[in-house]
């Protein structure tokens, strides 16, 4: 039977998915949000989903429908107090998450970092392989009427991920992230152990994390990496070109074959070990994952790439340590021969209280560094921490950048310009853009 669907927070990166999956499916969906554009809406508008600016007046006008309620919103916000005023159904986003996987065999992405990239990958091998819902926390979600595989990216910040009961899990790692909710790494560990409990049938972990080695689940627990001592998935015979990656798998010994990805960095083939090992284990073709492994291009704000002229632009979601390690070796892996630029927006005060240092250790591999002023969110919009701080530690820093001074990026030619963070560096990367490409023509 068709519903009515409305989304309080519809932009979000999990909500849009969500929203775009019961459009699929042939509910009647609509919501709201903030007038400032996000990456997130153009899906939504394809599918023609109505996007309305927040106001009490839309929960009066949409009583009959079922309210999904985002996460970031307290029930003082304006359309949250009005349907809890006037009593209308209501449901949090995790639930309706929940919804989904409980009807079709469900595989939920989990990890500190790499999730929405893996979650990304399985969701496009799967889906060319059978029919296959997802959500993915790009902003991309697909709904398919009697899949056979649902594919989820979950969330651990505030514990969102706690009820999820999915049959297979991918945790990818587990680190010491969102310090402004988690006291500390063993807090991180015991909701990924509260999480790892409702998993049915398996779990696929990376080998080399000994958080995820101390979770004792009653699910079983396949752990894959490049350890043919104590992983049960091995990547073995590793080559890694400008092209991409090729290496061979083996399970508890048994050869299953080369397989190759057109991704770059370690983690990439990490993420494509655990799309393998779950399609395995589900008895998918190999050949077939070999096939579309190969054909994969990519989730947004992961490494995307555009070519301007002679410069490369890579924009990337990192705004952690590990996740700037990962971005900079997959750029110096496709890019030898060519200098490596990071521009680095900090994203919360907290976490670079947390990690001042250890992001100044993660920069010194680019060639050379800026950096733009902290994005602080809500919750934090001032701290005692600045940008600078972390940059007086690179000895490779340029400098502070604004919109204003792109002029300190122009002497670079011919060179990859990584632009990474989780606030708004797109607004620097596109003010970049603009004068690197007036500039290139006016040399024509």
């Amino acid at each position: 039977m068709a519903n009515t669907y409305y989304f309080i927070g519809i932009k979000g990166t999990g909500m849009g998915p969500l929203a775009q999956i019961l459009h699929d499916q042939g509910h009647v969906v609509l919501g709201s949000d903030i007038d400032t554009y996000t990456y997130t809406q153009a899906p939504l508008e394809a599918a023609g989903i109505e996007i309305l600016p927040f106001a009490a007046a839309n929960v009066d006008a949409h009583q009959a429908a079922i309210f999904i309620r985002g996460n970031a919103f307290t029930d003082e916000h304006v359309e949250v107090a009005r349907a809890l005023e006037l009593g209308v159904k209501m449901m949090t986003y995790p639930d309706a998450v929940q919804d989904q996987i409980a009807q079709t065999t469900s595989i939920a992405v989990a990890g500190a970092h790499g999730k929405t990239s893996t979650t990304g990958l399985l969701a496009h091998v799967l889906k060319n392989i059978a029919p296959t819902s997802y959500l993915i926390g790009d902003g991309t979600g697909r709904g398919v009427p009697n899949s056979q595989f649902f594919v989820v990216e979950a969330d651990e910040y505030r514990r969102h991920f706690k009820d999820y009961a999915p049959d297979y899990a991918i945790l990818t790692n587990i680190d010491f992230d969102h310090p402004d909710y988690y006291q500390d790494i063993d807090d991180v560990t015991a909701a990924f152990a509260d999480f790892a409990d409702n998993v049915k049938k398996a779990i696929f972990a990376w080998g080399d994390d000994p958080h995820l080695r101390g979770l004792q689940p009653t699910a079983d627990v396949y752990y894959y990496g490049t350890n043919p001592d104590r992983d049960d998935f091995v990547a073995t015979n590793i080559r890694k070109s400008t092209q991409g990656s090729h290496f061979d798998v083996q399970f508890r010994g048994e050869a299953l074959g080369e397989f190759a990805v057109p991704l770059f960095g370690q983690h990439s083939i990490l993420n494509a070990l655990a799309v393998i090992a779950v399609a395995y284990m589900e008895k998918v073709d190999l050949n077939l994952i070999r096939e579309f492994l190969m054909t994969y291009q990519g989730v947004k704000r992961r490494f995307s790439e555009k070519q301007i002229a002679d410069i490369t632009v890579i924009d990337d979601y990192a705004h952690h340590p590990t996740e700037i390690d990962a971005t900079l070796d997959a750029a110096r892996q496709k890019y030898p021969n060519k200098q490596i630029i990071a521009i680095f927006q900090p994203h919360t005060y907290s976490r670079v209280i947390a990690y001042k240092d250890e992001f100044a250790k993660s920069l010194e591999a680019a060639d050379k560094v800026f950096l733009a002023n902290i994005f602080g969110s809500a919750r934090e919009q001032a701290g005692a921490v600045t940008s600078a701080e972390i940059g007086a530690e690179i000895s490779k820093f340029g400098g502070i950048i604004t919109e204003d001074s792109m002029s300190l990026l122009m002497p670079f030619e011919n060179a990859v310009m990584v632009f990474m963070g989780a606030g708004d560096i797109e607004k620097y990367e596109f003010a970049y853009e603009k004068l690197i490409g007036q500039l290139r023509t006016d040399l024509q």
